[in-house]
């Protein structure tokens, strides 16, 4: 069984570390992506065994330009709960309409940019059109369509960057409503013209209306150059409303599904990415964001399971067999997620953009009462109400001990989360477990405070998913 002390220097993911950073581990990990000018262009026909990278800097950091120094760890944390609840709903809700609707980069050549995070969402700086316009858009793991708005928009949220104004490209392309591409998405019909017109919700009530279409997308890389992939897929929306970001235009959906920019991308990536969310208590740290053979995930300590192959196939599934908490034994886990009629293989899904770890309530009384037992430290009620388990820590500081919980996946894969991982700061002086009942909604996720210094790598060729212990601050 692999663990993270033995790789991880002293500083980072120990009772000090944890401790320190209790109060800022809450952030959720979506981002800026800010890729930086270069000159050339070079049609991308193949990656070859080339990747790309792109840098993760935290939202907390002074580098970033949506810094924000009035906010606190606190109400970032309130924040961060509704967050999860809301998307593990929409994740639930997306579940149930699948199953009722159907039961040339060289290896030197690599593309980069920066993430800076936007609240709780990663924005990517990406370019569009013949001649190319720059855009942020949201990144997103949990949906596959990528789309801008666009010109004209009659009712849209509004956006700092000029709208993408389609008729000013010489590669832009309306996509059919009688192709494999428009069916792929869920929910379309036929426009005046016979285009392929999309109306795509979010988690959070967000709507956006308007037509896919084909355009080159393009990349900056090391090389100086900068890569354009033709046809790419992409909805030109023209109608849009909810709580998008104003600092980005669109969104780039890199999920599992067929339009999503990981399959777009295919072979030509080897349908391989990685990520490494350093620590939120590094608030200067840069991490990377991995494409390609780039995203390899190895060594001695990686863990390797299966992903499973779910509804929607947006979603990445894994099966959780158990988990344990230090001195205390372990928790069975029910083997599948019972969504309406419907039950997945897979009982919980691994999310970047779900801040908090959500299991079945059985499960999560039963590793409650396990904590409960190993902390020797008086319990205390939730101010906010979004913990089942919490501590007053008074008095103790960074002495507060609290025990390692090990998510067990299938094929061996024993995930260790150490304090940093599995317990934040709700309060002054109230500590609590991060881990969350998903009673109500029946989806299970694994958040991202749960992935913190992981090297974390998708293989959707092979599909596999790895975990390797890491300190991304220096990745």
């Amino acid at each position: 069984m692999a663990t993270r002390n033995s790789t991880r220097p002293a500083t980072v993911g120990g009772v000090d570390e944890t401790q320190k950073s209790m109060a800022s581990s809450i952030s959720s990990f979506w981002a800026t992506f800010l890729i930086l000018s270069s000159a050339g262009f070079l049609p991308l026909l193949v990656f070859g065994r080339g990747g790309f990278s792109v840098d993760l800097i935290h939202r907390d950091s002074p580098k970033s330009p949506h810094y924000d120094p009035s906010s606190t760890p606190f109400s970032r944390l309130k924040d961060a709960a509704e967050r999860s609840r809301a998307r593990a709903i929409y994740f639930r809700d997306a579940i149930q309409k699948t199953s009722s609707i159907s039961s040339a980069l060289s290896s030197t050549d690599n593309i980069y940019s920066k993430i800076i995070p936007d609240s709780f969402e990663y924005l990517m700086s990406l370019y569009l059109g013949s001649p190319v316009e720059e855009f942020l858009a949201i990144a997103d793991t949990g949906s596959d369509l990528i789309w801008v708005q666009c010109k004209p928009c009659e009712e849209c949220y509004p956006q700092k960057a000029p709208l993408f104004d389609p008729h000013a490209s010489s590669t832009y392309k309306v996509i059919s409503c009688n192709t494999d591409s428009c069916s792929s998405l869920p929910q379309t019909s036929c426009g005046e013209e016979s285009q392929c017109e999309y109306k795509y919700g979010y988690g959070d009530g967000s709507l956006v209306d308007g037509f896919l279409s084909s355009e080159t997308l393009s990349f900056d890389s090391t090389g100086g150059r900068r890569i354009q992939v033709p046809s790419t897929l992409f909805g030109c929306t023209h109608r849009s409303n909810g709580t998008f970001s104003k600092n980005g235009a669109g969104l780039v959906g890199l999920g599992g599904g067929k339009l999503s920019l990981i399959r777009q991308l295919g072979s030509a990536i080897e349908s391989k990415f990685s990520y490494c969310l350093p620590s939120s208590s590094q608030a200067s740290a840069t991490s990377r964001l991995n494409f390609g053979a780039s995203a390899d995930v190895s060594g001695s300590n990686a863990v390797t399971t299966p992903l499973i192959t779910g509804f929607p196939s947006t979603f990445y599934f894994l099966s959780l067999e158990q988990v344990s908490v230090e001195g205390q034994g372990a928790v069975k886990v029910k083997p599948g997620m019972q969504i309406s009629n419907h039950t997945e293989r897979g009982n919980i899904i691994i999310d970047s953009g779900t801040t908090l770890t959500l299991v079945d309530d059985e499960t999560l009384k039963s590793i409650a009462a396990k904590v409960a037992r190993s902390v020797k430290l008086p319990q205390v009620k939730d101010p906010n109400n979004n913990f089942n388990l919490c501590f007053d820590v008074s008095g103790y500081g960074a002495n507060a001990q609290f025990p390692d919980i090990t998510f067990q996946f299938a094929g061996g894969a024993s995930v260790v989360l150490l304090q940093s991982n599995a317990f934040v700061e709700a309060a002054q002086n109230v500590v609590c477990m991060s881990l969350v009942s998903s009673a109500g909604i029946g989806v299970n996720i694994f958040g991202n405070i749960a992935q913190q210094n992981f090297h974390i790598g998708y293989n959707l060729d092979a599909m596999q998913l790895t975990f390797a212990p890491a300190y991304c601050a220096n990745l």
